[in-house]
């Protein structure tokens, strides 16, 4: 029986996607993000330990060289995910679908459907689509947040039980892409094109980052292209923020309101009909 392994699942999120919506983060991701929020989603556990000596409540242990987690002790503290020099920390759990099933049922009268996230979800596209299959009986929605690694038009089985997805595009700019995410933007923007051809793009996002990124570029760009795809599909732009972010990794500096209302009049004189700023 195939597992997933999930970092975290919040059971109400009202930022996850239309609605009220249970969100499941699932844990690896195969970019690195300079301005990562959840570096701590980004790689598996590898058992160093380090964790183990930061914890002040006994929550984590070493039985056998693996590393336990003992979620009934934890306090949520974080420090030891600020300890773990392996961006990742020992929280993440494999769970099986009807484990899974097991929290979305216990909310399911309150909730409108799922959104997967991330890490990256879609490295684990057998199991989400496992996971969906359940989902659909019991008449909840499936909405997918993405990087755009993973090749949807090659992974019909996934798409055919998705809804909508959600999906960053971080750079127009495919050196500039490389350089943030450590990955190329083909991908990404070709699925673009085809998610909006099959009506199941839901929205864009965007971080708009001071100093690191060609923003204006970028916005520019990108609303050009959802605006020729479709021009009611959502555009997201986020404002960078320093929380939870490997400060080591870039400089901070947080997005001004005049800049982002800058941007976001770039992005509607560009035929973008429905730009969101957060």
């Amino acid at each position: 029986m195939l597992k997933g392994l999930v970092n975290k699942i919040i059971p109400f999120s009202l930022v996850d996607g239309p609605g009220n919506r249970t969100a499941i983060f699932f844990q690896g991701c195969n970019f690195n993000c300079l301005y990562c929020h959840n570096p701590e989603t980004i790689k598996k556990c590898r058992q160093c330990g380090a964790c183990v000596l930061i914890c002040r409540f006994d929550a984590i242990s070493i039985v056998g060289g693996s590393v336990i987690w003992d979620e009934e002790k934890c306090k949520d503290c974080g420090e030891c995910i600020k300890s773990c020099p392996n961006d990742c920390g020992p929280k993440a759990k494999e769970m099986s679908v009807d484990e899974i099933l097991k929290e979305i049922t216990k909310v399911k009268s309150f909730i409108s459907g799922i959104t997967v996230s991330g890490g990256e979800c879609t490295l684990q596209k057998e199991f989400l689509v496992d996971l969906f299959e359940e989902v659909r009986k019991l008449g909840l929605t499936i909405f997918v947040d993405t990087n755009g690694s993973t090749d949807f038009s090659k992974n019909k089985e996934l798409v055919d039980l998705t809804d909508m997805v959600m999906l960053d595009i971080k750079s127009f700019d495919n050196d500039e892409h490389k350089k943030l995410t450590e990955r190329d933007n083909d991908m990404v923007l070709k699925n673009a094109r085809y998610l909006a051809s099959i009506n199941k793009l839901y929205e864009v996002r965007t971080v708009v980052v001071p100093n690191v990124l060609n923003n204006f570029n970028n916005v520019n760009e990108i609303s050009k292209l959802i605006a020729s795809l479709d021009n009611e599909i959502r555009y997201k732009l986020i404002k960078y923020r320093p929380i939870g972010v490997r400060t080591e990794k870039i400089e901070i500096v947080q997005p001004d309101n005049e800049m982002i209302e800058e941007l976001k009049g770039v992005a509607t004189r560009n035929g973008c009909k429905n730009v969101i700023v957060v």
